[in-house]
């Protein structure tokens, strides 16, 4: 949990409170995978606390935190919603424009690789993604020696074998048909998380975290197999469903609520599913954040309120509304660390 203070000037409190003061709704942006869970509690919010329903954009945690890190001030976001955490140059950014801010933890998620019911079953390892969507590769995934390529593979069975080779191991048998995988925006905070727990732990098992290969994982492929979509997850839904070779990467609370359109790969022998994310077994395991604006909690309306809705039992806990919608619960000690978080404000 961080707590984060900036030297906040006259004027720029003049500003902010005067400004907020004129707005009646709580603003937010950031994650499309929090998106869903936030815009429940907005909804409940607004039908029960007597003030509005607070306003969300589903902008990618990127996006998200450019916004609220931009300043102080009714033109300025209240709070963030963000599937990665805050990294060290958004932290710059918000101190250098006088924002202080509160990190909450809202829960666990993980990141599905998956596609249509209809297509194939895969139970891979996550080298096979890194493998799969890497840019470069050495001898481009499809030659012997050493030499730095572009990436050649064209078919699942190619990255099957050069997975093999790369890890001195079996082959399991993938099938020859085309690699095509939907990837989030570089703004989305889903990206961040695939860059990190599947491209390069995927790399780190392929042995080339290493020399001249170490940073390749960081560029995706442009040849079409790696193809970037928006923040609207459903979209996605809807592409794997018509396309039984295609596979996404995308949120868990997506899968979960598609159950009956798409199906989750097994990734390193896990498979997708609460208990995984919860123990961090499933690799793709993460938390789920927002980030709150300190300057305006006293000065807009209903926004302490909000928060103490969304960090609470009722929304939260492992019997809460959230937990349907595809919300893996914090552990009692970490839900107790946001409840004290919430306190501070």
């Amino acid at each position: 949990m961080r707590f984060v203070h900036g030297f906040v000037g006259f004027v720029a409190m003049v500003a902010v409170s005067g400004a907020a003061q004129a707005r009646d709704q709580i603003s937010i942006v950031g994650s499309s995978t929090v998106y869903p869970f936030s815009t429940i509690v907005a909804e409940k919010f607004g039908q029960s606390s007597g003030f509005k329903t607070p306003v969300i954009e589903s902008t990618g945690s990127g996006g998200g935190l450019k916004l609220f890190c931009a300043g102080v001030g009714l033109s300025h976001p209240d709070i963030t919603n963000a599937s990665r955490a805050i990294k060290a140059s958004e932290e710059e950014l918000c101190a250098s424009n006088g924002v202080e801010f509160v990190e909450f933890i809202v829960g666990n998620d993980g990141v599905a690789f998956a596609n249509s019911l209809e297509g194939e079953s895969f139970s891979i390892s996550i080298a096979h993604i890194a493998a799969a969507l890497a840019a470069e590769l050495p001898g481009g995934g499809i030659a012997n020696g050493a030499d730095i390529q572009a990436n050649g593979m064209k078919t699942w069975a190619q990255v099957d074998a050069f997975v093999a080779g790369q890890m001195g191991v079996n082959a399991l048998g993938l099938p020859a048909l085309p690699i095509s995988v939907m990837v989030p925006p570089p703004t989305s905070g889903t990206r961040d998380a695939m860059g990190s727990l599947f491209m390069k732990e995927g790399w780190k098992k392929l042995g080339l975290y290493d020399g001249e290969t170490k940073n390749l994982y960081k560029s995706l492929r442009e040849d079409g197999v790696a193809i970037e979509v928006g923040e609207n997850d459903s979209l996605i839904i809807e592409k794997l469903a018509a396309d039984k070779n295609l596979f996404g990467v995308f949120g868990y609370s997506f899968f979960d609520t598609n159950r009956d359109k798409v199906k989750a790969s097994i990734l390193d022998g896990v498979e997708l599913n609460f208990e995984t994310i919860a123990s961090y077994e499933y690799p793709g395991a993460r938390p789920l954040f927002f980030y709150v604006k300190k300057q305006h909690v006293d000065v807009v309306p209903g926004l302490m309120e909000f928060i103490e809705a969304f960090i609470s039992e009722e929304a939260m806990g492992m019997d809460g509304y959230l937990f349907p919608a595809g919300l893996v619960p914090l552990s009692e000690d970490d839900f107790q660390e946001q409840v004290e978080a919430a306190f501070s404000l």
